[in-house]
This record gives C-alpha cells, structure tokens and sequence, in this order.
C-alpha cells in the first residue's frame, strides 16, 4: 500500500486546474464537435495538466503524436484486413513495434496501440469516431497546457533553494563536528556516527540536483522565469560548491576515524585546525545565507573569518599522517569557500 500514496502532496492549486482544464476542453468538443461524451478530450486534459509548463507540452505531443499513429494505423489495417478480432490483435503488435522502431516515449508507445484499438472496436459501428477522437485528444492537450500557462504556473524554486541551503547546513554542521572531535576525547561508536553521517552527505546533494532540475524544468516556457532565473543560478554555483566540499569533508571524516588519537585535544597544532575547522563551518552558513527562507546561526560578522590561508608549524610526528591530511583538506574547503580556483 505504500507504493500508492506520495511522499508529499501536490499543490491544491494542481488539483483545481486540473479540473478547470477537463471542463472546459469537455464543454468545448460537446460544443464544437456535438460529441455528448467528449471522453478523450477531458482524458488529454487531464494528462496534461503537470507541474511545469514545458512538461505540459511535453505531454501533449506526446499523446498527439500517439493518437495520429494509432488512427493511421487503424484505417491501414481496416483498409487491408477488416477488422477482426486477429487484426485488432496484429495492430497492437506492430503498433508497439513501431513505437520501439521510432524510439518514442513510454507515453506515446502506450497510446498508439490504444487508439488503433479503439478506432476498430468502436470506429467500425461510429462514423467519423477516429477523426474526432483526434481532435478531441488535440483540443484537450491544447486546453491543459493554456489553462497551465495562464493559471499562476508553478515555480518550483523555494524547494530547491531549501535543499541547497540544508545541504550547507549540513556541511556546515560536519565540519563543526569535526572541530569538536579534535577538542574533546571521543569514543569509537561517536567516530563511527560521524562517519556515518557524513557519508550520508552524497545523498542530500543528489536530492539538492534533482530539486533544482525540477526548479530549471519549472521555469521552461514560463512567463515569469526572468524575474526567477537569477536566484536560480546563485543556488546552482553554491550547489556546484558544495558538491566539491562533500567530496572533502567525506574524506576528512574517514580520515579522522582511522587515525583518531584521544591525545590530539592536547595538542596546540590541531588546537588551531579544529578553530580554522569553526571558521570554515562558519563562513559556510554565511555563504547559504537568505535572509527571506533560511534561519542561520548567530554569526560573528557579516564578512568570513576564514580570510588567510592557515599556517602551522611542523605537527607532531606521531599524529602527522591525520594532520597532514587535515591540513590539505582544510586547504582545498577554504579555497572553495573563498571562490579561488581548485586545481
């Protein structure tokens, strides 16, 4: 039962123009076409009407497309054999042959066997039914996309800026972790939650691309993506960013729990990475900062503490391996941070 219902739900606003959009493409064939069941054209309405305008067009030519071939493929087969229930059979099989020769979509694949169905199970006994099942299917598409244009279309950027900024939050607050292992003895099962959780970091960064592929899809056709498209780029070079920093601070977090010393908290040289760990984490939130969708952490400055390159004298020997690597990554984080290039 699970895989029935959504993780979230659409937008109310989905459903109303859904439904305005089935209506009037039915009120409009019943209408024009005197069809008293305008069936496919309510049916290519409902199709239609998606979250992005440009998916919306994407579907009407998709079932356009599907429709054409299926009623070409009826009359060819009517012509030639009549129209028994071995050709009604035969259709479906190359229907689906020629959807796979042409490379269609899964929607236009699906529809085209469909319509040739119909068109000699219904078309035989029903003068004209597949012409106006065309323009039936044609009125509902272009209905679906116009009511999807003109009624507020969707814009799908507050999710993706959210996912952005909870994935710098994130880095943010691993880094900080890290700042704190270094200070304070920690035991084995406390280094291994670390590393759990920063390898969980991959994960909210897919999540944060395919939101802003949704967002860029939403903007597609849409008349109001000028006003939009700015704010979208800023949140795809802070993502660009971050999807090198999870690269880093993975590392740094496998590497401090193979090499992990209790003894470090005493130890002057970490003492200042575990600071520079602090300021990086800090000036991590300050760059996701938006004051309008996001509720940052009490910050120091409205200007980045992590301004220098750090600079340490020789650590000791016996924890050089860890603060070497540290060291380095600590390094390539700043760079990041600060917009210098990474090599």
């Amino acid at each position: 039962m699970a895989s029935l219902r959504a993780s979230s739900r659409s937008p109310l606003l989905q459903v109303i123009k859904t439904s305005v959009a089935a209506i009037i493409a039915w009120l409009i064939c019943t209408v024009t076409l005197s069809q008293p069941l305008p069936i496919f054209a309510a049916i290519a309405a409902l199709l239609v009407v998606q979250p992005s305008i440009n998916q919306s067009l994407a579907k009407g030519i998709e079932r356009s497309v599907g429709v054409i071939f299926g009623v070409i493929l009826a009359y060819a087969a009517g012509i030639l054999f009549g129209h028994s229930s071995g050709i009604v059979l035969g259709v479906i099989v190359v229907s689906l042959l020629v959807a796979w020769i042409l490379r269609l979509s899964p929607g236009s694949a699906t529809q085209i066997p469909i319509s040739a169905m119909l068109v000699i199970a219904i078309g035989t006994n029903t003068p004209g039914y597949a012409v106006n099942r065309v323009i039936e299917t044609v009125i509902g598409a272009a209905v679906g996309l116009t009511i999807n244009a003109i009624i507020v279309p969707p814009v799908l950027l507050n999710p993706a800026h959210a996912a952005v900024v909870r994935l710098a939050e994130r880095v943010a607050d691993t880094l900080s972790a890290f700042a704190t292992a270094l200070r304070t003895p920690l035991a084995a099962s406390e280094l291994t939650s670390m590393l759990t959780d920063a390898r969980q970091l991959p994960e909210l960064r897919n999540s944060a691309e395919d939101a802003l592929v949704r967002a860029d899809e939403s903007l597609m056709l849409n008349p109001r993506r000028g006003r939009y498209r700015e704010r979208l780029e800023r949140d795809r070079d802070l993502l660009d960013s971050l999807g090198i920093l999870v690269t880093r601070v993975t590392g740094m977090a496998r590497a401090l729990h193979d090499n992990y010393d209790p003894e470090l908290s005493d130890d002057l040289f970490v003492a200042s990475i575990a600071l520079e760990l602090d300021r990086a984490s800090h000036d991590l939130r300050l760059l996701a900062r938006d004051g309008t969708t996001v509720d940052p952490l009490p910050v120091a400055s409205d200007l980045p503490a992590l301004t220098a390159p750090l600079v340490i004298a020789l650590p000791d020997p016996d924890n050089w391996i860890l603060v070497g690597s540290l060291l380095e990554d600590l390094r390539r984080v700043r760079e990041v941070i600060i917009g210098e290039d990474v090599a």
